[in-house]
């Protein structure tokens, strides 16, 4: 059983008799308290998809829950449902667009190394790569001379995620795009 400082974020916690998805953790460490850091976490039930928002303690002790890994690939997407596809055995598994749409800005059907995380044998969350390369859809035309200078400039790629990048970038150029801090890394 680890405390709850130990839990990381699309990690699966039994808490309350339910299973419980970890979809963001916030650290605080407050003021004048002896003590250690407070951490706010907020889950999604993996069977209603019930949003909860706990605050822990760091020496809380949580369970955790079975949660399997499976390989995958973007099919399909029906209104909003968002249809994944095992890369392994091919079985479909079927997201919702509330559960993933940050997720969504990083993925189209090229994306590889996408996750699809099963609790119970049910898909409740995409765990993405660390990096993934999208395509610039529109940006300011590029600067020549701009790679010497640090400036950057907006970018939409064709997901709809906008991200910084150097002047020197221009429209159709494909990026590698770091998934935690939405930042450009490179040319891809």
């Amino acid at each position: 059983m680890p405390k709850a400082g130990e839990i990381r974020k699309n990690q699966a916690v039994e808490y309350e008799g339910s299973v419980w998805f970890v979809k963001d953790i916030e650290r605080s460490v407050p003021q004048g308290r002896a003590g250690g850091s407070l951490y706010r976490m907020r889950m999604y039930d993996v069977v209603t998809g019930a949003k909860l928002d706990e605050t822990f303690k760091d020496s809380d002790m949580l369970t955790l829950a079975d949660l399997v890994r499976r390989p995958a690939t973007f099919s399909y997407a029906d209104g909003d449902e968002y249809v994944f596809m095992d890369s392994e055995d091919y079985t479909q598994y079927s997201l919702n667009r509330e559960v993933i749409a940050d997720e969504l800005l990083f993925i189209t059907e090229e994306t590889q190394g996408v996750m699809v995380l099963l609790v119970d044998n049910a898909p409740v969350a995409l765990d993405l790569p660390p990096t993934v390369d999208l395509t610039i859809e529109e940006t300011d035309p590029s600067v020549k001379g701009g790679s010497a200078t640090a400036r950057t400039k907006p970018a939409r790629l064709t997901t709809g995620l906008v991200v910084q990048v150097p002047e020197h970038i221009a429209t159709g150029d494909r990026i590698r795009v770091n998934v935690d801090e939405r930042k450009f890394i490179s040319r891809a």
